[in-house]
Order: C-alpha cells, then structure tokens, then sequence
C-alpha cells in the first residue's frame, strides 16, 4: 500500500469513529499443560530443567530446555536467595547441533557441547552477569553472547503501518470498534486492490519453465497471454508476456517458480458444488510463486504483538473460563521475547518471506460447531517447539517437524503424537482444500461457502470478496512444492478452485485485506548486497531505506505481525 493510501485510510477510519458514533451498535499433553500454565513456561510439555548453586549457595541458576527435540530456545534464571530477586532471559541455540548445559565450578557458566568437546561459554559469577544485562540494555532485538553462538532475544517494538495502528487502536479502546473497522473497510477497501493484466501483443512461442510444477487446467478459450501490470518479481523466458496458469523460473532464483492466473480461465472441477466466478472476480489477477521442498526448509515466527495470547472477543461467553486469561491458561509470553523478525542465525539463507494468518482478535469461532467446542478453537501456533498456543482440532494447520519435513492437514486429536517432534505450527481456520475422506482426492473443504462456521471474515451480508492469501502443498511426480497465493480479489470458494486448479492437494487461507497482510518478498544476494524482490510491486512501502540501504520487513525491521520464511536448504541440516 502506498504512503498516501495509508494517511487516506488512516483518515477515514478516524472520521469514521465520528461519523458513525455509536454504530454496532483434549486429553493430550498440551491440552493438560495448559490447565495449570501459570506462564508460557509451564505450558510446555516436553521441557527439561537443570540447576546448580552459585556463590557458595547464595545464588542459583536454572536453565531450561524448552524442547529438548528442537533445541533452539532456553529460559536461564538467576536468582539471589537472600533477597528473592529474580531474573530471567530468554536464549536461544544459534546451532541446535550443539548442546547447552549449566557448569558449577568456577562460579558457575553455561558450557557448549559440540563434538569436538565442551566450552566454557557464559560465565554466571555475579561480576560476570553483567554482561547479560548489557546485552539485555543493547536494544537488539537477538543480543549475540560468546561470540554469536548464543543470543538473548529482547522484547522490541514491532513496525505496523497508519493504517495498522488506526485499526488497532479502534479495536482496543473504541466500543464498537471492530464494527467500524469492518464499515470502513467495506465502504472503502472492497476491491480497491483488484488487478486487471493487459493482454500480451502475441501469444509467447514457448511459455512457462522447462520444469517445475505442472500447468493449471484450463478452459480452452482461458489459454492466454496476459502483462500483469505489478508483479514486481523478475522471471526467466517471460519477455513476451505470462500465459495464464503456465509456471515461469524466478531469474536468480534456482527452484522457485511464479504464475498468474484469472479465475474464469480455471476449468470446471469434475466434482463438488458447482462454482462459477462473480463479475469482479473473473478476470482480477492472482500470483502464485511455488517454492520446491527439497531445496528449501520453511519456518514460522510470531511478530512482537500479533497473534496475541487472550482470549479473542469472538468465542462465546459460554466457552469462556473465568479464571484463566487466555484459552491456554496465559495472556503473556514473558518471560519469552516475541522479536518480528528472523533470527540472525538464519539470514544467510533467507530465500524469502510471507506474512502470516489471522489476528487473535479474529482467530476463534463465534459460529457453528467449532464454536461450541475447544473454548471457542482459538488458532494455535507453535515457534521452535514452543507452543505459544495450542493446536486446536479441525483446524486446517501448516506444520514444519524436527526433520525439515513441511505439512498441511486438518489437525486432530490423533495429530498429537506430533508434538514430540513439532518445530513450527500455525493454524488459521478451516481448510480450502482438503483430501476426501473416500476417494483421497482434493476437495473443497466443508466450510468453504459458509460464511460463519467457516470464520473466513468479510460480512454477515455475504461481502466475502477482499484481497485475500493462501497457501497450498502441491505434489508433482516425486516432489512436493509450497505455493503461496496472492489474490488481487477473490471469495474462499475462487481461491479453493484455483488452488484445485493447479493440483494442490491441501490448502489453507492465510490473510486478507491489505498488502501489510498478503506481503511477499524474495531476496537474492549479489556479493555482499541483498536484492528485494516484492511479489506485487506496492509491497515495497512495508521495507525502510536508511540512506541508499533498503531494511527489509521481518530481516531488519522487528515487525509486529506474524510470517512464515523460507531458507535455502543445507547439506548439513
């Protein structure tokens, strides 16, 4: 979105507060964790603690192993007996090869293990702490410690737009808010990204990659040449034009590949509710840009605010417990740094990076069956074997194990023998596309055309057509690809179609409404410079120059929402 449609959204929202007034006028271990969780620390099932004394036993230290399996993230505690004082850090693992254990003699330290044998890393002495508190001081959002091969992660603010905060602010502090966002958005907002592709001056003699995912089916008459007029991503043998549904190599970029597609080229499935298209969704442009798994490992990471912990205002009073802050017993991550960004450990390898699901405000169920169960089944998301909120069955959910393996399914409670090795999750709704129960073949999930058992947001009245985001698991031949979907504007039943279209055999919906929410970048280095490539050419507003260096979101900038992120894979992995 440009700088002069935020400050013009931003506007109206405000001049909508006074316009309008007063308008709106399971028995598993995470489940059973979560009744006791006092804080995000005892939420965790699979954690594993160690303590020794310091000082002659006038301090003690303790280190917990969040996961033990992913062996990423620790919670180290120091506490001063006499006094109660108490502090806490969260570290994390910048190799989960190596392992972290607590050292007693010499004053105390935190040793690293390796195969070539143990080093003496952190010194806990009580001189020595203080080099944890300036790393705590630094303002970094990852603060390195022995050299990099630690960083304590640091609560930081996280970047949103005008638009963002506006929205935001409405919702938490103006009663009737989310009814005025919704008013706004609808009045002002419905369909305003809808993108029509000029036809190309002559059908390209050869069109699409050489390998690669295979076409979409088409009509016959949908079989076209077209020049999107933002895609803002460089492909290989696309000098002429794009023909719809045909998949392009992204120059620079070995084993990613893009396609576009208009919804009323897609031909009819050969089952399921019959669908068709409206008139402004027909011919509104969609990207898609499919990443190939065994060349790339997928995570996913919270941003420092959303999704949030409490209760969302949409479960029902009747599925709500008093007592508890949240579904999962918690409102707070603390003593663990939610940073909206990815971990400098990583960034060598970033490939690419995507915006992730719904807010907590709108990822629960105030209507049908799923509302009346699982306290309202509140979305659950999980960062490196750490479950900040737990998975939810029924809910369609993409999943990275310890192993790199990357999964989308519709979660159930047999799903969770999981967990043991689950490094990311992140749930969001119910599926567009789901394999059928008979025939195993994809379908359109259930819930696709309902508009509040499926929680897919938009109105009561229907109004369900809005820039939207998904992503699919495509299999083809031996290899498995995640696609990502952009959609200028579209309905869930479209997006289903499409994704069907292009042999997806499970997808799910992502976000909606705003380039901040269906944001897409790819990086490319070329010496010692990065190259940002936005998939839609207005996504660029969400980076940051400082002088002549452009700061990409979630690499540079802490932001405040949450997003999945690509790495190119490694053999030592």
């Amino acid at each position: 979105m440009s700088a002069t449609r935020c400050r013009r959204a931003s506007v109206w929202l405000a001049a909508a507060v006074t316009a309008v007034g007063s308008f709106a006028v399971g028995a598993s271990a995470q489940s059973a964790r979560s009744e006791a969780a006092a804080t995000i620390v005892g939420l965790q099932a699979f954690r594993q603690s160690s303590t020794v004394a310091l000082d002659g036993g006038l301090r003690q230290a303790t280190l917990v192993n969040l996961n033990p399996a992913i062996n990423a993230w620790f919670v180290l505690t120091v506490s001063e007996l006499k006094t109660g004082r108490t502090s806490a850090y969260h570290l994390e693992n910048a190799d989960p090869r190596r392992q972290l254990r607590l050292h007693a003699a010499g004053g105390g330290s935190i040793e690293i293990v390796a195969d070539s044998g143990a080093t003496r890393c952190l010194d806990l002495s009580l001189a020595a702490q203080a080099t944890l508190e300036r790393a705590r001081r630094s303002n970094l959002a990852f603060a390195p410690l022995c050299d990099g091969r630690l960083y304590l992660r640091n609560p930081v603010r996280g970047k949103r737009t005008e638009l963002e905060a506006t929205s935001e602010f409405l919702r938490d502090h103006v009663w009737g808010g989310e009814q005025i966002v919704g008013f706004v958005r609808g009045e002002f907002f419905r369909d305003s990204y809808a993108e029509r592709a000029r036809s190309a001056a002559s059908t390209p003699a050869a069109g699409g990659a050489g390998s690669g995912p295979p076409p979409a089916a088409l009509r016959a008459e949908g079989a076209r040449a077209v020049i999107p007029g933002t895609l803002g991503i460089e492909l290989a043998g696309a000098a002429g034009g794009l023909r719809l549904g045909q998949w392009y190599a992204v120059r620079g970029q070995g084993d990613v590949y893009l396609s576009v597609i208009e919804p009323a080229a897609v031909a009819a499935a050969g089952s399921g509710p019959a669908w068709r298209p409206d008139a402004v969704e027909a011919d509104a442009l969609a990207y898609l840009i499919a990443f190939d798994l065994a060349r790339f490992d997928v995570g996913f990471a919270l941003g420092t605010d959303h999704p949030r912990l409490e209760w969302s205002a949409r479960a029902r009073a009747e599925m709500r417990v008093a007592d508890l802050p949240g579904p999962d017993g918690i409102d707070s991550a603390a003593p663990l740094a939610r940073t909206g960004m990815l971990s400098p450990s990583l960034q060598n390898r970033a490939v690419a990076t995507f915006t992730g699901g719904f807010k907590r405000e709108h990822g629960a169920f105030r209507y049908g069956a799923l509302a009346q169960r699982s306290r309202g089944s509140h979305y659950g998301f999980v960062e490196q074997g750490v479950v900040f909120s737990r998975l939810v069955p029924g809910l369609a959910t993409i999943y990275t194990l310890d192993d790199g393996t990357v999964g989308m399914k519709t979660w159930s409670d047999a799903d969770d023998v999981l967990l043991p090795k689950l490094r990311d999750a992140r749930q969001n709704g119910v599926p567009l596309l789901e394999p059928d129960a008979a025939s195993g073949a994809p379908a359109v999930g259930a819930l696709v055309g309902q508009w509040g058992p499926g929680n897919w947001s938009g109105s009561a009245q229907g109004q369900l057509r809005s820039l939207r985001a998904g992503a699919c698991l495509l299999p083809h031949a031996a290899q498995r690809y995640l696609v990502y979907g952009y959609f200028s504007t579209a309905t869930p039943p479209t997006m289903a179609r499409v994704f069907q279209a292009y042999g997806c055999q499970y997808a799910m919906h992502l976000d909606m409404n705003a380039l901040e929410h269906t944001y897409l970048a790819l990086y490319t280095r070329q010496g010692t410079r990065m190259a940002v490539q936005h998939l839609v050419q207005g996504m660029s507003q969400l980076d940051k120059l400082s002088g002549d260096e452009l700061l990409p979101r979630f690499l540079d900038l802490p932001d405040n929402r949450d997003f999945f992120y690509v790495l190119r894979r490694t053999d030592s992995r």
